[in-house]
């Protein structure tokens, strides 16, 4: 083993070693939420129900209405009244909706629409039949009234009030009937509670699941006092005996576990609806005409780092500087092939490592245990069928590449068509990753360690993104190689840690582990289903086929790794190495997902009713572990997005020098080349650092959506062209030229017209190109240049 490998190897175990040191320190105990509790001023009048108006409050009383002013301190009235007795207000946030009728039964529905001056109804269609004990609540775009009808049986009605001709259709009832005391709506599924001895019954409803029996509440739920919280909470206020005072009290729609907030003074309620992070409920006031108004609100404080948390950080971030300095020092930089590929003298194994380093960013460290932590392990297939792919690629594609001594990919486009299709891929290639992919990898983990730790989002960011930038500036792509397999040992030891921490808490450990996750059906694998809505079998053979085998060529970052190995066979078993931890390394990630839904579910209390499922193992990395361990995870995420940001970060500036830097300049010298590629690097680090802050003041989600739709609009026709270039000897640049224009043009339609999901962008275009681009080729004469060794046929 080389000098290098061995520093790379004590370093990653010294991390180790520190962790097993660190291990014994005591499990810091993380602040529950609290809950604060206010008295508003009373309302003038009789309530009837609460709607929210921006940061106000609007109160509704059987003749008129109020709004609390910014202050807090009154009630206006507003010139409204109601076109007939008012008998309950539902809905969330700004969208809210008025039930009206007579006899205490609803008959017609308003919706409330808040502006500026005060507020408008609008009425619905009138319901099928007269509701007596009306429930309501909003699922997405829908909403569910429920009640109970003439005949003495409960009714579910849903309308989408937004459509143009909305309208009401009934829904099946939950098993066993009853009247509903709560009706609420979260993340796709509805959930009703029904008076039941000794604590009232509560049932899911999903589209694919129908109706299912919850936890019972440990108590009986207060009519109308609940809502949804974060993305996989719900707060109710129930009576744990007929004489208790009302207190609050979360289910965790995941695990399915109850858990007790801190008590609160409530005496009695009469109505209550969702507010801000809590409930706003009114009581009997003592001077008669008035009504008394509180409200209870759920508050989360940051779980800031300790001081032995930021030297682990350090450590590490200092680290992968030394190995950045240690190969700009040692290495002359005078060759482009010694800062691009690493003088094509990198390890079959380390290259693996490093494959699947880059290939598993910070997004797939907190995002697939969430995903486990949530359902099961039906993702782990994409895994397991991607080896399969990659024994393809190992064999057939790879080798052919690494054997054209390529420092691009790109390059094959022009010595098997033509230069214009070379530059033009590289260029789209070069904007999809600073446009989308590094300001995500950059933004989404330093979004979740603020909203835990409350570390600055863009401290965050600037470590990660200034850090990256310096070590892969000065050590090229043997630092990005050897960063790598350090990073990879420090984010999977923290993995491991993690596990065997939550395995070890639980009273009956492994044993309580392995039964809770088997009786909850967490570990299920393969779905062999032919619905085409949910992750099956064929469903990742489909993804697999166009996501890894035919977009692998034109993958620089993924690519480049291959290129630095010794020679073809290298290259080659790089890729089986990649593969071999591919497996280990999804279950190990899956399994954190699994320990977080058995421990959260023996430890409900521990949760944060305000966070989003995303945000569930950097809860648990900053709520549960040892001082010094948390830190060591947090450089593992930081070590996840650093692997990548790097890959990027050199295969950009590798685009850059040797596809046009190298093409456009006269008189180029490998000196000028590299100085270019370093300059690169550091402008490439800054535009991704700059897209990330200006991602943080906007929506995440629609930008991560757009990311992967420019993937599918733009880079499927360039896989298309490597797919025609590769494994036919008919095709030639006229004819794909054609297929990358008409599959980007094709492909765009559906985008505008939205006839497909996003995800299937990517393969639609792979498809157009290889069909358009292979007709289209018959059309002009075959290819005059040789095509031996440009293709995967001997005698080509």
């Amino acid at each position: 083993m080389s000098f290098r490998s061995l520093a790379a190897a004590g370093a990653a175990w010294l991390l180790v070693a520190l962790m097993l040191l660190l291990s014994p320190l005591p499990a810091r105990a993380a602040p529950l939420p609290t809950l604060r509790t206010q008295d508003l001023p009373a309302v003038p009048g009789e309530v009837i129900g609460f709607a929210a108006s921006g940061e106000s409050l609007l109160a509704f009383g059987r003749h008129g209405a109020w709004q609390l002013d910014a202050a807090r301190s009154g009630w206006s009235a507003l010139p409204w009244r109601p076109p007939a007795p008012l008998l309950g207000v539902v809905g969330r946030g700004p969208e809210s909706y008025l039930l009206i009728g007579a006899s205490n039964a609803v008959e017609r529905i308003a919706r409330v629409d808040s502006g500026i001056d005060g507020f408008a109804t609008r009425e619905l269609p009138p319901l099928p039949e007269a509701l007596r004990q009306p429930r309501g609540t909003l699922l997405g775009a829908a909403l569910l009234i429920t009640g109970i009808a003439a005949d003495g049986a409960p009714r579910l009605l849903r309308i989408e009030p937004l459509l143009a001709a909305p309208a009401w259709t009934a829904l099946p009832l939950w098993p066993n009937g009853g009247a509903a005391s709560t009706l609420v709506g979260q993340t796709g599924a509805l959930f009703v509670s029904v008076p039941a001895s000794p604590g009232d019954s509560v049932w899911r409803w999903s589209a694919d699941g129908g109706w299912q029996a919850r936890t019972p509440a440990p108590g009986a739920i207060l009519p109308g006092a609940a809502r949804a919280t974060g993305q996989a909470h719900l707060l109710y206020l129930l009576r744990t005996t007929p004489d208790a005072a009302p207190q609050p009290m979360t289910l965790h729609t995941i695990t399915n576990a109850w858990a007790a907030l801190p008590p609160a003074q409530i005496h009695s309620v009469q109505v209550s609806a969702p507010w801000r992070n809590g409930l706003v409920y009114s009581r009997a006031a003592p001077s008669g005409g008035e009504t008394a108004v509180g409200i209870i609100e759920i508050e989360a404080g940051k779980l800031l780092l300790k001081w032995l948390d930021w030297i682990v950080i350090v450590v590490y971030l200092v680290g992968m500087l030394g190995i950045g300095l240690y190969f700009y020092l040692r290495e002359k930089r005078q060759s482009t092939a010694e800062f691009f590929v690493g003088g094509r003298s990198i390890p079959f194994w380390a290259a693996g490592v490093s494959l699947y380093a880059a290939n598993t960013s910070s997004i797939s460290y907190i995002a697939i245990p969430a995903k486990a932590f949530e359902t099961n392990w039906q993702y782990l297939t994409n895994n397991l069928v991607a080896v399969i792919g990659l024994m393809f690629v190992a064999v057939w594609i790879v080798p052919l590449l690494r054997r054209l001594d390529l420092m691009s990919v790109f390059s094959y486009l022009e010595t098997r068509f033509h230069p214009a299709i070379r530059m033009l891929s590289s260029a789209l290639c070069i904007l999809v990753q600073l446009g989308s992919r590094m300001s995500v990898i950059l933004f989404l983990p330093s979004l979740a360690i603020a909203t835990i730790t409350g570390i600055d989002v863009v401290w965050s960011v600037l470590m990660m993104g200034g850090f990256t930038i310096v070590y892969t500036a000065m050590g090229g792509m043997k630092a990005v190689v050897w960063t790598d397999v350090v990073q990879l040992v420090v984010k999977m030891g923290g993995a491991l840690f993690a596990i065997g921490f939550m395995v070890f808490a639980l009273d009956g450990g492994v044993g309580e582990f392995v039964r809770t996750a088997a009786a909850e059906n967490k570990t299920k694998l393969f779905d062999f289903s032919f619905d085409l809505t949910k992750a099956t079998v064929w469903g990742f053979i489909f993804l697999v086929l166009f996501d890894v085998v035919l977009t692998f060529p034109k993958d620089q970052v993924l690519m480049q790794r291959t290129l630095s190995t010794k020679n073809d066979k290298d290259a080659g078993r790089s890729i089986w190495a990649f593969a071999a931890i591919m497996i280990p390394g999804g279950f190990v990630f899956y399994s954190i997902g699994t320990a977080l839904f058995v421990y959260y579910k023996n430890h409900p209390e521990r949760m944060n009713p305000l966070l989003g499922i995303d945000a569930t193992f950097p809860l648990f990395i900053a709520a549960e572990l040892p001082m010094g361990i948390t830190g060591l995870i947090i450089a593992g995420i930081f070590a996840a997005a650093m692997a990548t940001l790097s890959s990027i970060m050199n295969s950009v500036s590798t685009l850059a020098s040797v596809d046009f830097y190298e093409k456009l300049v006269k008189h180029p010298t490998p000196r000028k080349s590299v100085l270019f590629a370093e300059i690169m690097t550091v402008v490439a680090g800054l535009i991704g650092i700059g897209f990330a802050l200006v991602l943080s003041r906007y929506d995440i989600h629609s930008l991560f959506d757009v990311s992967i739709e420019l993937a599918g609009l733009l880079g499927g026709g360039f896989a298309g062209a490597y797919t025609l270039g590769m494994f036919t000897r008919r095709a030639n640049a006229q004819g794909v030229a054609i297929g990358i224009a008409g599959s980007i043009v094709l492909t765009t339609i559906a985008w505008w017209f939205k006839l497909v999901h996003p995800y299937f962008y990517l393969a639609i275009s792979i498809l157009l190109c290889i069909v358009i681009g292979y007709a289209a080729s018959w059309l002009f004469p075959r290819p005059k240049v040789s095509l031996k060794g440009l293709t995967i046929y001997r005698d080509a």
